[in-house]
């Protein structure tokens, strides 16, 4: 498949090309000539399971072929040849074992932190164990580290993360220990006997320390190759050689490219191209290139600003949208996207404000369009997750009578009434009855006599009061219990509210989508139950919120097909006729650092872990590639719900750079690109606008006869 060479075989796919369209055809190509069985062989690893479908879909829409095998990185925890190394441990069980012994270890230690903050401590100490494990960093590692100048602070933190020692044992790892442990294994076995067929890894940038070892390996094989995706031809060979970890290189978008170039000793202008670069907008790429620079030699812009090629060119299909708020842009955004569908195009909105996601899927419900979210909506906000959240609060509160009405009221009470909506009747009747007398906390007691009060007029009525009072009074207990009996007491109630008082069973509860999903988070979080031990019921209300926190509910066959929702992961590996890159702000795109309770950034660096800088470089990376797309539209909001925004590092320095480039007309092409964005946002706003005035009504003035206005009034009664 490959001609034999004495480097390492690594093809990059050039900006503003179609990655997977360019790797398909390109995989054509290499494919004529070889036996039909021999394409079978090839093993074809890539980055998402999107990304797994896709290229699978261009497969089945050419000519009849026997289909290569396309795998998935994270597939390689399961690659037979591991077959002999411990099933890695299941990771909310992790979470669970971790729990306890950070309880344990507060209730020695009072001062460590708070009780309720266990649950929280745990997800982030197995976060960094499974960090410590992906990239091959055993416990001793950090307990040498160097703090001679560091705070009292750290003697806190080794206390917590040397709980987790044990966990590093074989048969103790987690899916990343694994995962890294097979991959050392299948290199020992090609260093001994190499594969006889084609191995390509595709489409991954080698963030991680597991998939950096086996992308060095696939590329030295004699039939291997990486193919990296968004690689800038334009970035000359110096900028290449300062793209360094200790000069500030860590946040480029190319820098992860440079460091695997490094691993494989060859210099990037090494990385052959793959696919032809005709129809490239040289002039795009080369703007966007220039306009990210490393930071200490962004004075290059005034040597190198005037030999870029022609800003219209460059700018002909970039808007700009500048929104005076979130809805605002939320509102273009779906003004824009509204008119691709109308023009046949296939339109991409790719951010990571989840927020504005769902503000612009509820704009574009005013044409009935659904668009296509690969992250589909969090198992927490749809029916399910409210409904058992709510039920998990009232194992920590007495039950109060806003909190029986918001239950009473949800869809999913009383899910399988088929008598003409008596539960609604019964409830609006209890809320009135609420509201004017009380009692503030209802109880069994009182609600049986307000039902035997009302039962000549709704006979039914005493029977539904009793299911009510049976099912969710008296839950409130703030002693500690085992995991399973919250567990427990959690599906029961769930269970037969949903039921009703004349129904056996679930109801509703577990249907659809997302009751689906939230059986399956349930299920997983009861099936290991055991490793959580005692919980008072505010910690399990914390643990029962995260759990489904984790979980997504997406129905891929509901969405337009020509409207879609990427995350920064999936449009890496893809493009649409319009791409719409929004919330371009500093804080969201990219999105500041998390706080890391354990680590700080010169510990990290001593001890081989990632950097904060390294995710703000995948960003920038997937900012990139996706702004050399051939109509893109960038967006940002001036001013959030508090306070003024900051743009974009990328686009400050796009807008800096084109704004200083008066010879070029570059600050001519930087309005075009404005007012182009403030047609759509103009645009969103005559539609949001209502299509007739309503007259307000007239203003109360009571006026009641002489005789029975008071003539004195009480404080206390007032």
């Amino acid at each position: 498949m490959f001609d034999p060479q004495t480097q390492p075989r690594v093809f990059g796919i050039p900006l503003g090309r179609d990655f997977s369209s360019t790797l398909y055809h390109g995989l054509q190509a290499k494919f004529k000539g070889m036996a039909p069985t021999d394409v079978a062989r090839v093993e074809i690893y890539v980055n998402t399971r999107r990304m797994q479908r896709h290229l699978t879909s261009l497969f089945h829409t050419g000519n009849a072929l026997l289909l290569p095998r396309i795998r998935l990185v994270t597939d390689l925890a399961n690659d037979p040849i591991g077959s002999d190394i411990p099933a890695s441990i299941a990771p909310l069980r992790r979470r669970l074992e971790v729990a306890q012994l950070v309880k344990g270890l507060i209730e020695a230690d009072p001062a460590l932190a708070s009780q309720d903050a266990a649950i929280d401590l745990a997800e982030s100490l197995v976060a960094l164990m499974s960090e410590m494990q992906g990239e091959g960093v055993p416990p001793e590692v950090i307990a040498d580290l160097d703090v001679t100048d560091q705070s009292g602070h750290w003697q806190k933190a080794l206390q917590f993360i040397q709980l987790v020692q044990n966990f590093f044992a074989l048969d103790q790892l987690d899916g990343e220990g694994r995962q890294r442990l097979v991959t050392e294994t299948l290199i020992d076995t090609w260093t001994r006997t190499p594969p006889d067929h084609p191995i390509i890894v595709a489409g991954s940038t080698g963030s991680r320390g597991a998939t950096s070892l086996f992308m060095q390996a696939v590329a030295r094989l004699r039939q291997g190759a990486v193919i990296l995706p968004g690689l800038d031809c334009d970035m000359p060979a110096e900028v290449w050689d300062m793209l360094q970890a200790n000069k500030g290189g860590e946040d480029h978008p190319q820098f992860r490219f440079k460091s695997l170039a490094d691993a494989l000793d060859i210099h990037p202008k090494d990385i052959a191209v793959w696919g032809d670069t005709q129809g490239l907008n040289h002039d795009r790429t080369g703007l966007i290139s220039l306009s990210l620079r490393p930071a200490p030699v962004t004075h290059q812009w005034i040597k190198d600003g005037p030999e870029l090629g022609d800003l219209g060119s460059a700018t002909a299909g970039l808007t700009l949208i500048e929104a005076p708020t979130p809805r605002a842009e939320a509102d273009a955004i779906a003004t824009r996207l509204r008119q691709a569908v109308e023009d046949g195009q296939t339109a991409a909105l790719i951010t990571p404000d989840r927020m504005l996601t769902r503000q612009v899927t509820a704009a574009l419900d005013r044409w009935n369009i659904k668009p296509d979210d690969s992250a589909g909506l969090p198992l927490q906000l749809t029916a399910p997750g409210r409904f058992l959240r709510h039920i998990a609060d009232l194992f920590c509160e007495p039950l109060d009578a806003k909190a029986l009405l918001v239950l009473l009221r949800h869809p999913l009470s009383n899910s399988t009434d088929k008598t003409g909506n008596k539960h609604g009747i019964y409830t609006n009747a209890l809320e009135l009855e609420l509201r004017r007398y009380g009692p503030p906390f209802p109880t069994t007691e009182s609600l049986s006599t307000w039902a035997t009060a009302k039962a000549k007029h709704h006979p039914d009525l005493p029977f539904w009061a009793a299911w009510v009072g049976s099912v969710l009074s008296g839950l409130h207990d703030p002693s500690a219990k085992p995991l399973t009996d919250h567990i427990a007491l959690h599906f029961d109630i769930a269970e037969r509210l949903s039921a009703g008082p004349n129904a056996e069973g679930s109801g509703e509860l577990w249907h659809k989508s997302a009751g689906y999903e939230a059986l399956r988070v349930m299920t997983q979080l009861r099936s290991h139950a055991d490793a959580g031990g005692m919980m008072t019921p505010r910690e399990y209300r914390r643990l029962a919120s995260s759990v489904l926190a984790d979980g997504e509910v997406r129905d891929r066959d509901e969405g337009h097909p020509n409207v879609l929702i990427w995350g920064t992961l999936e449009a890496r590996v893809q493009s649409a006729d319009l791409v719409i890159l929004a919330g371009l702000n500093e804080g969201t795109w990219p999105e500041s650092p998390a706080p890391d309770p354990w680590l700080n950034r010169p510990l990290r660096v001593q001890a081989g872990l990632l950097l904060p800088e390294r995710r703000i470089g995948l960003s920038a990376h997937d900012y990139q590639q996706a702004v050399c797309a051939r109509e893109v539209v960038l967006s940002r909001a001036i001013r959030s719900d508090e306070a003024e925004t900051v743009p974009s590092r990328w686009v400050n320095r796009l807008t800096n750079l084109m704004g200083g480039l008066e010879e070029k007309g570059g600050p001519a092409y930087l309005d075009a690109m404005r007012e182009r964005g403030k047609l759509w946002l103009a645009l969103a706003a005559v539609i949001a606008a209502p299509s007739a005035k309503t007259a307000p009504a007239p203003r109360p003035s009571p006026c009641p006869p002489v005789d029975v206005r008071p003539d004195q009034l009480s404080v206390t009664q007032i």
